[in-house]
């Protein structure tokens, strides 16, 4: 019964990146009064970049290669984890979110050190900023995972996830839970108004930054990671509203869960033309936002739940 749910988890998660950055990138040019580039365009670069051989720093170790596949392999662990399909994950045990979250640390550490590998001045300030911000993403996503306990009583990511929408609570905590996912989306993908990923300007780079040295298929599995990590939170705001069971009903939950992350895509997309970056100084105050959502969505289901 959860060959085929596990199957189409695996198609969602690995095939939804490429899609996902084409709907950002598409309506972004609508927008602009462009047509924009093909939906696909992503897929199209990482095969040409696959084909590339790689330019390296001389001062680069062995750890500046691996740490891109190192980013890459987190970030597809996360995604086997998180419950995109509401009740169901391929990887699902007691505390899991927990494995989750660090899992995606890990994925920062790699992308950091592989920065600071090449000796460079301009990748470390990249680093720098990277290690500042996401310290206030894993408050924000350990107090949505807390308001999930609280009302559902599970103790898995997919349990807490997939059982949320049940709750009588659920339409007053839906909409705060889904715009922390939205600024944890922004944040841990290097969207605006967090960051740019088509800046080049270096008051404002962040991820691009970190990843400036890398070439060939190692660029290509750190443009595959970025759109894997905005995929995964696309994926948990479409497991909020997801009211099929993937394993009653699987191609119902499949196809709601798609037509929900293309939404979000567009979303995004929207964000982005109409809403400027903000200035550094101002980043931490909007992600320390998404944590305050949390709070007081744990506050309101502990009070909404008592008995």
């Amino acid at each position: 019964m959860t060959l085929p749910a596990g199957f189409a988890h695996v198609l969602l998660a690995l095939g939804m990146p490429v899609l996902m950055v084409g709907l950002v990138n598409r309506t972004k040019a609508m927008w602009a009064g462009r047509k924009g580039p093909p939906l696909m365009q992503l897929g199209w670069d990482l095969l040409r970049l696959m084909r590339k051989r790689p330019v390296l720093s001389g001062v680069a170790t062995p750890l500046f290669r691996t740490g891109a596949w190192v980013v890459l392999a987190a970030s597809m662990l996360a995604a086997m984890i998180a419950p995109n399909l509401g009740r169901f994950a391929p990887l699902e045990f007691n505390h899991d979110f927990v494995f989750f979250a660090y899992t995606l640390a890990l994925a920062r550490i790699f992308l950091m050190l592989s920065a600071m590998d090449v000796g460079s001045a301009f990748e470390a300030m990249g680093a720098a900023r990277e290690a500042s911000f996401t310290a206030f993403v894993e408050p924000a996503l350990f107090l949505l995972v807390g308001t999930a306990g609280v009302v559902t009583g599970h103790a898995s990511f997919a349990g807490l996830i997939g059982h949320l929408h049940q709750a009588e609570s659920f339409r007053w905590l839906a909409p705060a839970l889904i715009v922390v996912l939205f600024i944890l989306l922004q944040a841990e993908a290097s969207r605006v108004p967090v960051d740019d990923p088509s800046t080049h300007l270096e008051l404002t780079m962040i991820h691009e930054v970190m990843i400036l040295d890398h070439s060939g298929p190692e660029l290509a599995a750190m443009q595959y990671a970025a759109a894997l990590k905005m995929t995964i939170y696309a994926g948990l705001v479409a497991a909020l509203l997801n009211p099929f069971d993937p394993l009653a009903a699987p191609l119902a939950c499949v196809l709601f869960s798609a037509c929900a992350m293309a939404g979000v895509a567009v979303v995004v997309g929207c964000t982005e033309s109409l809403v400027a970056r903000l200035r550094m100084r101002l980043v931490p105050r909007y992600l320390m936002l998404a944590s305050a959502l949390a709070a007081l969505c744990l506050a309101g289901a502990g009070w909404l739940t008592r008995p």
